[in-house]
């Protein structure tokens, strides 16, 4: 009885060994390295350098006269411009000028006057909460340190190193808002995409004595110059120092 042959096996290419384990732990080191590679120290120099000739007096947009004043702006200019949030400001510290007098506040009025801003109802009852916390726990004043401010309706991380920064001058972090997140990958200065670790990354790269004059220079280059959808690359001090894919030069 003749034998019969098992098939041959189709010629083609063998599929690639798995990586070890360990491969693959070493694999995932070396790119989260890569990820937390400092900027060049030359560098970022240079940008605060140029960021420095730019605007050498850079500022907060919102109109305010003390802490409170600027809290309250900084919660309604979320979802909002700066130049809208001054427009509604006037009426409403007005109408309430101290904690004590928004702690006392109708929601419903207060919400009424800050329509335009978007987002009312929540901003007003933030507000009002704000304002009830600082009178109740904080006797009247803006609280001056990070975890008692969290503590306050309304203030996130942002809006407590705004308050922080510009109020009272304490460098508690860098202010993360969308022109300072896009400008930092522009240039290279972070590649995460949360607000919480570009700020991280913003902290360990940049002297502490330049934490909130930097937010309010990029803040102001993104508004005039590395805009979202059309930076003007092509009038950019800061054009030698970029590395952005989507650069808009002539």
């Amino acid at each position: 009885m003749a034998k019969t042959r098992a098939p041959r096996k189709a010629a083609g290419k063998q599929p690639k060994p798995k990586a070890a384990p360990a491969q693959k732990k070493a694999q995932k080191k070396r790119t989260a390295a890569g990820r937390r590679a400092a900027p060049d120290a030359a560098r970022v120099q240079a940008i605060l350098e140029a960021l420095d000739r730019l605007y050498p007096g850079a500022t907060c947009a919102l109109h305010h006269r003390n802490a409170w004043e600027l809290l309250v702006a900084t919660i309604l200019s979320a979802q909002c411009t700066d130049e809208r949030v001054n427009m509604v400001t006037p009426r409403l510290f007005a109408r309430f000028p101290t904690p004590e007098a928004m702690a006392r506040a109708d929601v419903r009025e207060v919400a009424e006057i800050i329509r335009s801003t978007g987002f009312f109802n929540n901003k007003a009852k933030n507000i009002v909460g704000a304002a009830r916390k600082i009178v109740e726990d904080f006797g009247g004043e803006v609280p001056r340190e990070m975890d008692k401010l969290l503590a306050v309706p309304g203030a996130a991380r942002k809006t407590a190193n705004v308050v922080l920064g510009t109020a009272y001058g304490i460098p508690s972090g860098v202010v993360v808002d969308t022109h300072v997140a896009r400008i930092a990958q522009r240039l290279e200065l972070t590649r995460e995409k949360t607000p919480e670790k570009i700020e991280q990354d913003l902290m360990k790269i940049l002297p502490q004595d330049r934490w909130i004059l930097f937010s309010h220079q990029m803040i102001q280059f993104g508004r005039d110059i590395c805009k979202a959808r059309k930076p003007e690359c092509f009038r950019c001090p800061l054009a030698s120092l970029c590395r952005a894919p989507d650069k808009n030069l002539p």
